[in-house]
């Protein structure tokens, strides 16, 4: 029989929280006061985690959740929509997620009705070999609903504390989450994102049989969290930015036992992986290959040609299923077998071929954009695998799972801060994952106005680096006619040709090239005419909108947009003005912005240029970056006048 004893005296929920005892004042409320655009809030969000024992299991880790939710619209249906994530792999110990219970509260004239959560709105998903998810939908969802929702997970896993999330994509008004630790173990706190949650800590004495020990609480109680949108463009990862807490684990110190450090530094975190089966044995692994990669070889001499070569030959071999992790799931062998494999199957696969190649090349493990930083030694916080060859001191990046990749031009999920790179030594270190090439596109506009002052004329593209590999992605299963319709639709133009250039030869940048007409260009006005110099390449809606961004604005990679237009006077008119010359750049000089207009002969030249020379953008730089992006749209929409002769 399990025997489950909590560690401490039940701490009760907010007093004035009952769960099932929702107000008529609640129910009538019609848009949350601290934010009117909300469409749905938290009126009471309440967690709290504290360690039971099982005579089976030993120690566990209990949390319990309680919500209750204001529906405010219909767009805030999506909140009934409950999802709660649990660690359940096929085999060992597994988290479970019990006690679900549900109510949905709404006004009916003036009585509340109450509908429960059923059977029928709770089933389980595998979303892979380790994870499962609750899937809960609440039942008679209407505008202005309240819901309540309670549940609890039971985790074997005692040394590990999921991170505590405090702010979400709606506001919470009431939030308290108290945290309750026995003293044999000891975890490290770390605050994250940018609001302050006051804490407070106590302790108190609990009892398992005739063991008195002390309990470490800590308790988090705010109020009025803002939510934090996450529409917002040019956003890395926006958890990385909630409020909320991690906790890392010390050490432990249990009774009759010795004193045991987690505490790891990041040798120890690279020596573990490496010295995993699914990881370094993996990497050693060549025989698999070694016929195949003498063909490849043949008629490589230099260094970078082995290199793109091996790179070549991996990504036409093995092609990636779309599971990423740190380490292969059946192993380079099976994968190359089977022409499909892994992250970790995959680029560790490319890593041994290089090294059998006579390269100097090692495996580097990082974290996705979606995984978040890595900030402290952790495993958990590495989640992919990319290969670095050393070429005369420089580093040259390489992910093979991604077909449209180049060399040191990788997929924009792995574009993330630091890697760490491993040695043969198992010695470690940082590398940057930050590109230096500027990814943009080179836009040519070549038009013609008629006497009729319609626009016909010609459109090249030219995209490089990263922008080239997500062109290249987006149109790869797009047929042509679709892709046409696409342009017409967004340019406002009809496309009479229309042309793709080196879309298979990843090495050199993509060209797009099509001929047009178009019509609605061109306004006239008491014999003047008038038309912005940027005709459907110009922009004209800011990206940026929020009052304040407390988050960094990351586009990512270095960025160089260029477009030059070239405008052929209509016989019979003249230029009678033109916008100014403007050159701007952010204070910090991380952004600059040129346009140019000038008249030669029956020629107008336009020239605008966005240079992007600091990806990140910290919020400090955000009003002034707003206001860049201002000024910009309106010199873009500036318009050409032209009288007639």
């Amino acid at each position: 029989m399990v025997l489950l004893m909590c560690f401490a005296t039940s701490i009760t929920f907010a007093q004035n929280y009952k769960f099932g005892k929702v107000s008529k004042e609640e129910l009538l409320e019609k848009v949350y006061a601290k934010d009117s655009t909300a469409n749905a809030a938290y009126l009471h969000k309440e967690g709290r985690i504290h360690y039971t024992y099982s005579d089976s299991e030993g120690f566990i880790v209990v949390t319990e959740i309680r919500e209750r939710i204001k529906i405010y619209n219909k767009e805030g249906f999506k909140k009934a929509n409950i999802n709660v994530s649990y660690y359940a792999p096929n085999s060992g110990s597994k988290e479970r997620v019990s006690s679900i219970k549900g109510i949905v509260f709404n006004l009916n004239g003036e009585r509340i009705e109450k509908t429960k959560l059923g059977k029928k709105g709770i089933f389980t998903e595998k979303l892979s070999k380790y994870r499962r998810v609750k899937k809960i939908t609440m039942p008679n969802i209407k505008e202005g609903s309240v819901i309540e929702l309670k549940y609890t997970i039971y985790s074997p896993y005692s040394n590990s504390i999921d991170d505590l999330q405090f702010q979400y994509n709606v506001p919470v008004k009431n939030l308290i989450y108290k945290v309750e630790i026995p003293e044999y173990l000891v975890f490290n706190k770390r605050v994250k994102g940018y609001l302050n949650i006051p804490m407070k800590e106590n302790t108190r004495i609990g009892r398992i049989g005739s063991l008195t020990y002390t309990n470490n609480i800590t308790e988090f109680k705010t109020t009025d969290i803002p939510a934090l949108v996450d529409n917002e463009p040019y956003v890395n990862n926006i958890n990385n930015y909630r409020a909320g807490v991690s906790f890392e684990l010390t050490s432990t110190r249990y009774p009759n036992s010795m004193l045991k450090f987690f505490s790891t530094t990041w040798k120890d975190v690279t020596k573990t992986i490496y010295k995993s089966s699914s990881f370094g044995t993996e990497l050693k692994k060549r025989s698999y290959f070694k016929d195949d990669l003498k063909k490849v070889l043949v008629a490589a001499k230099t260094a970078s040609e082995k290199i793109v070569a091996i790179f070549d030959f991996v990504k036409s071999k093995v092609v990636w299923n779309e599971y990423i992790g740190i380490g292969t799931n059946k192993g380079v062998r099976k994968a190359y077998k089977e022409g499909a494999g892994n992250v970790a199957e995959i680029n560790l696969m490319l890593t041994a071929m290089l090294k059998e190649a006579g390269l100097e090349a090692y495996p580097v493990i990082l974290s996705t954009r979606a995984n978040g930083v890595a900030i402290f030694p952790t495993i958990d916080g590495f989640n992919y695998v990319i290969s670095a060859v050393k070429i005369q001191d420089k580093y040259i990046l390489l992910d093979a799972s991604d077909k449209y990749s180049t060399p040191n031009v990788l997929p924009l999920r792995v574009i993330n801060w630091q890697g760490r790179i491993i040695k043969d030594d198992l010695s470690s270190d940082w590398i940057s994952l930050q590109p230096s090439l500027y990814s943009g596109a080179t836009n040519y506009l070549s038009v013609t106005l008629d006497d009729e002052l319609e626009l016909s004329g010609m459109y090249r593209g030219t995209y490089k680096n990263l922008r080239a590999l997500n062109f290249r992605k987006s149109v790869n299963h797009v047929k042509e006619e679709e892709e046409i319709n696409s342009l017409e639709e967004s340019f406002g133009i009809e496309i009479d040709d229309y042309k793709l250039t080196n879309e298979k030869n990843i090495y050199k940048p993509v060209t797009r090239t099509i001929k047009f007409i178009g019509e609605d260009f061109v306004e006239t006005i008491n014999g003047k005419v008038y038309f912005s110099p940027l005709f459907f390449l110009k922009s004209t809606k800011n990206p940026f909108k929020l009052k304040e961004r407390k988050f960094p604005v990351d586009y990512g990679v270095p960025i160089k947009n260029k477009t030059t237009v070239s405008i052929k006077i209509p016989k019979g008119y003249k230029v009678e003005s033109l916008p100014e010359i403007k050159a701007m750049a952010l204070s910090n000089g991380g952004i600059i912005f040129k346009f140019k207009a000038v008249v030669q002969g029956s020629k107008i030249t336009v020239m605008s240029q966005l240079q992007i020379n600091s990806p990140i953008i910290i919020p400090q730089f955000y009003q002034e970056l707003k206001e860049f992006y201002n000024q910009m749209i309106k010199k873009q929409n500036e318009k050409i006048v032209l009288v007639k002769e």
